[in-house]
């Protein structure tokens, strides 16, 4: 077997060549924004280039699942932060570098969004409509569940289980049509 390594600057460079592509899709099908998936495959090669040292593992399949960590990490803290870091932004006034067309057709291209679209869309037909419903509320319109549960007229436990049923069914969804390798 191959002996414990460190990363060095080559390592980083030969995984993102490599995998970056696929990372790019892993961020686009989760978030669905092209411009936050650009911006957390950055941040993935940015920590593990800043954390490569303390790499420990044999071989680059061992380092790909490191850096695959790292990127449900940061697409985690993505999801923690992001509502009040995006309405802080709002009250500021500060606005990213707009994505043009073409980068916007580089990475739904990349990412094979019009697949994961129709799967989707497929997916969400398949819920019931009280699952579509309590989605709607709790994720697109970022209702909390008490408020969930009194437009509905159900308990929040209810609310809350059908919420979790519709995403899990979703993210079983999503994971069939990306064809996700086992390390991720």
């Amino acid at each position: 077997s191959t002996a414990l390594m460190a990363l060095d600057l080559d390592d980083i460079d030969r995984l993102y060549r490599g995998h970056a592509a696929y990372l790019l899709r892993f961020f686009v099908q989760r978030t669905m924004q092209p411009e936050v998936a650009v911006d957390l495959v950055g941040e993935t090669f940015a920590q593990a280039f800043a954390d490569r040292a303390k790499f420990r593992g044999r071989g680059d399949g061992e380092a790909l699942a490191w850096v695959f960590g790292i990127a449900r990490h940061e697409l985690s803290d993505y999801f923690r932060r992001g509502v009040v870091e995006r309405r802080a932004l709002a009250r500021l006034g500060v606005q990213a570098r707009p994505f043009t067309d073409s980068d916007y057709e580089r990475v739904e291209a990349l990412a094979s969004l019009s697949s994961l679209r129709a799967g989707l869309t497929r997916s969400l037909a398949d819920l019931s409509s009280e699952q579509r419903e309590a989605l709607q509320l709790r994720i697109v319109e970022e209702r909390s569940y008490a408020e969930l549960a009194s437009t509905l007229g159900i308990t929040e436990q209810t609310a809350r289980a059908r919420v979790s049923r519709a995403l899990r069914a979703l993210a079983k969804a999503t994971d069939h049509l990306e064809g996700a390798p086992g390390y991720v």
